[in-house]
């Protein structure tokens, strides 16, 4: 029997949503072929400072090495499709790989952002270049 090659998934968004980030954990997981190899996950104050550089580094060579980057931009902050400058970092650095290595990386929102999103005038760009996508859309 041949081996099935899996797809590797990170998931990007904010750590403080942790129990939101574990449902698409499971979500992609359970999904044929796909394995999650990375989501945010918190890091408690008084290591963060010790763990954040190699935490932050591991999970950028993850994304470079994914086949599909996940944005899971829940609601946070009475602001729907939230992205911050970590999670919008992450999304640019996807689709610069794209862009500069050639890779094909799918690069895949939960959500579409609101207004209130800082980056939303780059998002929509991307979304009309083909750059990334809205989950189910």
């Amino acid at each position: 029997m041949p081996n099935k090659i899996m797809k590797k998934v990170v998931i990007a968004g904010s750590a403080s949503l942790e129990k939101e980030m574990k449902k698409w954990v499971d979500f992609w997981n359970a999904k044929p072929e796909h394995h999650v190899t990375d989501w945010p996950n918190p890091i408690g104050e008084e290591d963060f400072s010790k763990v954040y550089p190699k935490v932050h580094q591991d999970f950028f060579k993850n994304m470079a090495q994914a086949d599909i980057v996940f944005i899971a931009n829940e609601d946070k902050n009475g602001i729907e499709g939230y992205i911050g400058a970590e999670t919008f970092a992450e999304l640019a650095f996807a689709v610069a790989q794209n862009l500069v290595y050639d890779k094909k990386i799918q690069v895949i929102l939960l959500n579409m952002p609101s207004e209130d999103v800082q980056s939303i005038d780059e998002i929509k760009s991307w979304l009309k270049l083909g750059w990334i996508k809205v989950h189910n859309e």
